[in-house]
């Protein structure tokens, strides 16, 4: 019986050729994160208007990207659709529309948490509603949204080994090849594991030195409002 057994050795020997696919694997993560929020603040801002079609259109959006696994609407994009998109875009829209469903519930949870004496202030100063939004409201629900982002973009990175599934050589598929290369994918997945969770704790990392700062941020402000 086959007894698979970890080789440190090839493990070390494994990281330059897997970190060829590094780029892919953050660039995906960065790029699907960034459309992500455009896509995510845009509908939440749509979900605020009083037009009950448009707040209907984007709760069944956000309900339906909810629902799909990604490996679903990643082989619909890629094998699906009637023109054959690049793996790489395919990919790209697979993850910012899935992330954006997300985001979206994010900030609306966010601005519901922002005060309602905010909206009366400004609106008193005669501001319109796209001014609130954007100088007053959304900067304020950033603030209390980071923690949750920062477990968005965490999946979103764990989440695009996926790729690797239409042939993206990203850091997952190389240990696939690697692993397949030498009968030892134990190793291998240990590996890519690991690579992931270094990557996870940078995410981390940003994600406490941002909330500090803004924690420091709105402390400023609150103590210069009282003086």
């Amino acid at each position: 019986m086959y007894i698979p057994k970890l080789d440190v050795q090839l493990m070390i020997d494994s990281v330059p050729f897997l970190m060829t696919g590094l780029p892919y694997t953050i660039g995906i993560s960065v790029v699907t994160f960034f459309f992500g929020n455009v896509i995510g603040i845009l509908l939440t801002v749509l979900g605020l208007l009083p037009s009950r079609i448009i707040r209907g259109l984007v709760r069944f959006y956000i309900s339906f990207l909810r629902g799909v696994p990604g490996l679903v609407l990643l082989f619909l994009l890629y094998f699906g659709l009637p023109y054959q998109l690049n793996a790489l875009t395919a990919a790209c829209i697979c993850f910012s529309l899935t992330s954006s469903a997300f985001i979206a519930e994010i900030y609306r949870g966010s601005i519901a948490g922002v005060s309602s004496g905010q909206w009366d202030a400004a609106y008193a100063l005669g501001l319109p509603f796209g001014k609130v939004m954007r100088k007053i409201i959304l900067p304020q629900a950033f603030r209390i949204s980071v923690p949750a982002l920062g477990n968005v973009a965490m999946d979103l990175l764990k989440g695009t080994s996926l790729a690797a599934m239409i042939t993206i050589p990203d850091i997952f598929q190389k240990a696939k090849i690697v692993g397949g290369r030498t009968f030892d994918y134990m190793s291998l997945y240990i590996l890519v594991a690991i690579m992931y969770w270094l990557l996870c704790v940078a995410i981390g990392w940003g994600q406490t030195k941002l909330e500090k700062h803004y924690t420091n941020r709105y402390q400023m402000k609150s103590e210069a409002a009282t003086k």
